[in-house]
C-alpha cells in the first residue's frame, strides 16, 4: 500500500511528511529535477524571492520544527521593520504587531483613530470590496501599511485585492508573537527543502524526479493508474494519490476541478554581493522595489503584483532597482560598499506566481475529488492567501483526508 505524492513543492513535502509519520509508504514524484516548487531556491541556495514567515504561520513553523530546520530561520528585524520612503527619503522602524503601536515612534504613518477603526472593520468578516475602497478615507495609512501588506500577502494590487481576504490575514496578527518576522538565514534550499527531503528519506520515502505526470486513469470514482509517459504505475486497492500541483496542472489532469484561472506575477532580482554582515530585511515605499533581503552572499529584491515590471529585461530591472536598494542600504547604515553602478544581477520571473486574490468568491475544489485521491496546494486552501502557510496546511489536510477515510470510500 503506497501513497504517491505528485509534486515536491511545499504542499507535497508537507503531505508526504504527514503520511510517513503516520506509517504510510510514500513515493514522491517531481516533474523537475529539484524539489521546492514555486518556493524553491536557486541552485546556489539563494531564494527565488524574499520569502518570509510570521509568527502567525503556525503550521509552517511546526513543519520546520518537524524537519529539524527551525533554527535556520532567524528574526532579522526584532526591533521593527525598517522602512524607507523613497518619495521623501524618510526612514523609520514600523512595528508589525498592533500591540506595539502604542509607541508613536513605531506606529505606521497615518494611523489615526479613524484608520484604526478601518483596520478593525477589515478584521470583521463581512461583505467584500477592494482594499483600496475600504481605505479610501485613509490614503496615508493605505500607502504606508495597508497596501504594502496587501501586495505582500495577496500579490494583488490594492484597487482589486479582496478586503475580506486581507481581513483573514489581519485577524491572525493580533495575538502576541504573531507578527514576528522570520527569514531563512541561508535560503530556502538549505533551510527548508534539503532538511525536508532528508527527514523524509529517514522515514523511507522514495523520491523520483524528472517524472511529469501525463494522465490519471480513472474508474468508478477512483484513480486506477498514473501515466508518467515512459512508464505507468498501476494503483492497487489500498494505494492512494496526493495531487500537489499548481492549478493549471491539476486541471490538465482533472479538467472538472474548480480552480483559479487568473494569476499574478512576481519579479525577483538577485544582486551578487559578498560582504560579511547580519541578515537584514527592509521595506521600501514609493519605488519599484518593495522588499529587500540582504544576506552576506547577496541581495534579493521582490516586486509583487508585477503586471508591468515582469516585462523588464534583467538590465532594465537592475538599473531601476539598484538605486533604491542603495538608498536603503546607506540610510540604514548597512555594512560594506554600495557603489552607484549595479553589481551583476539575475532576474527570476514567476508569471503565474499566485492566484489573483480579487474580490468575490474563490474556487473551492473538493479536498478529495476521487475516493483515493486528495488535492494539495496553496490554491486548494481558500481560507488563506496562497502562501507557504497555506501550502503546508493544504498538504496536511490532503494527508488527513486520505488517512481518515478508507481508500475505497466515496469522495
Amino acid at each position: 500500500m503506497t501513497v504517491h505524492v505528485i509534486g515536491a513543492g511545499v504542499a507535497g513535502l508537507a503531505a508526504a511528511l504527514a503520511l510517513v509519520r503516520a506509517g504510510r509508504r510514500v513515493t514522491l514524484h517531481e516533474a523537475t529535477h529539484a524539489a521546492g516548487g514555486r518556493a524553491r531556491a536557486l541552485p546556489d541556495g539563494t531564494d527565488n524571492g524574499t520569502h518570509a514567515l510570521l509568527g502567525a504561520n503556525r503550521a509552517a513553523l511546526r513543519f520546520l520544527d518537524a524537519i529539524g530546520a527551525r533554527e535556520g530561520w532567524i528574526e532579522p528585524e526584532p526591533e521593527g521593520l525598517p522602512v524607507l520612503d523613497l518619495a521623501d527619503h524618510s526612514a523609520r522602524r514600523v512595528a508589525l504587531s498592533p500591540l506595539a503601536w502604542g509607541d508613536a515612534a513605531r506606529r505606521p504613518a497615518g494611523l489615526t483613530l479613524g484608520g484604526l477603526g478601518a483596520l478593525l472593520r477589515l478584521a470583521i468578516p463581512g461583505a467584500d470590496r477592494s482594499v483600496a475602497s475600504a481605505f479610501a478615507r485613509h490614503p496615508v495609512l493605505l500607502r504606508a501599511l495597508v497596501e504594502p501588506l496587501t501586495v505582500a500577502a495577496l500579490n494583488t494590487p490594492a484597487d482589486e485585492a479582496s478586503a475580506r481576504m486581507l481581513g483573514a490575514v489581519l485577524r491572525r496578527l493580533g495575538a502576541p508573537g504573531a507578527a514576528r518576522l522570520y527569514v531563512a538565514a541561508r535560503g530556502l534550499g538549505p533551510d527548508l527543502v534539503a532538511p525536508a527531503l532528508a527527514t523524509l528519506a529517514c522515514h523511507g520515502m522514495s523520491f523520483r524526479h524528472g517524472a511529469r505526470l501525463r494522465g490519471i486513469g480513472r474508474a468508478e470514482g477512483r484513480a486506477t493508474a498514473l501515466d508518467f509517459g515512459e512508464h505507468a504505475v498501476a494503483l492497487g486497492a489500498g494505494d492512494a494519490v496526493v495531487l500537489a500541483l499548481p492549478p493549471w496542472e491539476a486541471v490538465r489532469l482533472l479538467p472538472e476541478l474548480p480552480a483559479p484561472r487568473d494569476h499574478a506575477p512576481i519579479l525577483n532580482l538577485h544582486f551578487a554581493r559578498g560582504v560579511d554582515g547580519p541578515v537584514r530585511f527592509i521595506g521600501l515605499l514609493g519605488g519599484l522595489a518593495q522588499w529587500v533581503l540582504v544576506r552576506p552572499e547577496g541581495v534579493s529584491v521582490t516586486v509583487s503584483a508585477a503586471d508591468a515590471p515582469v516585462a523588464l529585461t534583467d538590465a532594465e530591472a537592475a538599473a531601476r532597482i539598484w538605486p533604491e536598494v542603495r538608498d536603503a542600504a546607506i540610510r540604514f547604515a548597512l555594512p560594506g560598499e554600495w557603489p552607484a553602478t549595479p553589481p551583476s544581477a539575475r532576474a527570476v520571473r514567476e508569471r503565474r506566481a499566485t492566484p489573483r486574490h480579487a474580490t468575490g468568491p474563490r474556487p473551492r475544489p473538493p479536498r478529495r475529488p476521487l475516493a483515493n485521491l486528495a488535492l494539495a496546494g496553496d490554491w486548494t486552501f481558500p481560507a488563506l492567501p496562497a502562501t507557504i502557510e497555506a501550502a503546508v496546511r493544504s498538504g496536511e489536510a490532503a494527508a488527513a483526508a486520505l488517512l481518515h477515510a478508507p481508500a475505497g470510500a466515496p469522495a
